[in-house]
């Protein structure tokens, strides 16, 4: 679909001018477009940590769970972000998973914690969740779908009746979602990727070990028979992908 992907660069350049939001974040190395600030994003964090602590089941064994804690501690301070409590909990879900939510919660299933060969690997997949903070990718993805609704709803207005607008209307949604939001996902996840390995560094933990934990991971996706991500539609990158930046990461750093 050739046309929506040419609306969406002229949309989220519109919008960057029209809502003024762009900041530098020097941990990325590029501006980024900050409508929304974390601190709005706690309450949400809040909530959703409060309603997955209820429906969901979390596991009460204690090694578990301080392991957790332990290794998510030293990441989160490495990361410079022990100002501020954070919450760790271990849920019985058997995909591998991880999660972090505004407020400081961090979120690991048992699921992850059996695929991790040691807490070297675990510390990548912690200070991954930490380098979405740092980088404020959450903040910066409600930005996005923030703006490309106002930019789309602007545009559509001033051109309806059109064959331009009656373009918008068909299709504007999809061009900001594979042309703009999509895209900016899978960029934010390698962007973790790689302060995840910056942070696991500065806490003492071996950063090649990332790269052993997303082989691990690939060849599960393989036995399991999942993409393991990359696809037009997907919000992260594929396995190959991830592990091939970051060979190039490390490679680069001298690790």
């Amino acid at each position: 679909m050739i046309a929506p992907r040419r609306l969406t660069l002229p949309l989220l350049t519109a919008a960057a001018v029209a809502l003024g939001g762009c900041a530098y974040n020097a941990d990325l190395g590029r501006d980024q477009l900050l409508i929304v600030k974390d601190d709005s994003l706690a309450r949400d964090g809040e909530k959703a940590w409060a309603d997955t602590l209820r429906t969901s089941y979390v596991s009460k064994e204690p090694r578990k769970n301080a392991r957790v804690q332990a290794v998510g501690q030293r990441v989160i301070a490495a990361a410079g972000l022990a100002d501020r409590p954070w919450d760790y909990a271990v849920f019985l879900d058997e995909a591998p998973n991880a999660f972090v939510l505004p407020g400081g919660h961090v979120g690991v299933t048992v699921g992850l914690l059996a695929i991790v060969e040691n807490d070297d690997q675990l510390a990548a997949v912690l200070g991954h969740e930490a380098g979405h903070v740092i980088a404020h990718h959450a903040a910066e993805r409600v930005s996005q779908q923030t703006t490309s609704k106002i930019l789309l709803d602007l545009a559509g207005a001033a051109t309806r009746g059109s064959d331009f607008g009656k373009l918008l209307k068909d299709h504007g949604g999809d061009a900001a979602k594979y042309g703009l939001l999509l895209p900016f996902s899978r960029r934010q996840e390698l962007e973790a990727d790689r302060l995840g390995v910056d942070i696991m560094q500065r806490a003492g933990y071996r950063p090649r070990e990332a790269l052993t934990l997303w082989r691990n991971m690939q060849a599960l996706d393989a036995k399991t028979g999942q993409a393991g991500g990359g696809s037009l539609d997907s919000t992260h990158p594929s396995d190959a992908t991830r592990i091939a930046e970051l060979e190039r990461y490390l490679a680069s750093k001298g690790w």
